[in-house]
């Protein structure tokens, strides 16, 4: 792992002064250079996380995006803030619609997916009722099965199943 990490230091070039775009790009300052150390700079991991994260936004910072968007009235100044946050010109289309209509709701963000269905609670009670009812048949056969091998066992030792009718007779 260390071995990694130290093949990802990068000499910075003593040309970068040259390079005005690439300044930005690559992060590397070319003002304030004391060299040793300073000339060295990781070069960040270019692996792609396994699985993306949805960026969700809350109400209060779509609020301000909007409030900033509105106050760019030069020219390019929209694109700046829209690069610096990350956005795209469609985010900034939708909230506004949703700020036009009006409800805090409608700036929140929405979870994806099929909504919760609240369960009714006569459906549970019958559910509940049914779990009764199998138990309940479940012992009533046992029981029938008991019953059946008990007159089983009369009729070969041939003993009377009442006692009743063995002092009537």
């Amino acid at each position: 792992m260390m071995e990694k990490k130290e093949s990802m230091l990068v000499h910075v070039s003593k040309g970068l002064e040259e390079m005005e775009g690439a300044r930005r790009a690559t992060g590397i300052s070319s003002s304030g250079r004391t060299g040793g150390l300073a000339d060295l700079s990781v070069v960040p991991d270019s692996e792609v996380p396994e699985k993306a994260v949805r960026r969700r936004f809350t109400a209060e910072y779509k609020r301000r995006i909007l409030q900033e968007a509105e106050a760019c009235k030069e020219q390019g100044r929209l694109g700046a803030l829209l690069r610096r946050e990350g956005l795209y010109s469609s985010n900034l289309i939708t909230w506004r619609r949703q700020a036009e209509r009006g409800t805090l709701e409608a700036l929140s963000p929405k979870k994806r997916g099929p909504k919760e269905k609240k369960p009714d609670p006569s459906l549970r009670r019958i559910a509940e009722l049914e779990k009764i009812t199998q138990r309940l048949e479940h012992k009533l056969r046992q029981a029938e099965l008991i019953i059946a091998a008990q007159k089983k066992i009369a009729e070969i030792f041939q003993m009377p199943l009442d006692p009743k009718e063995e002092t009537n007779s």
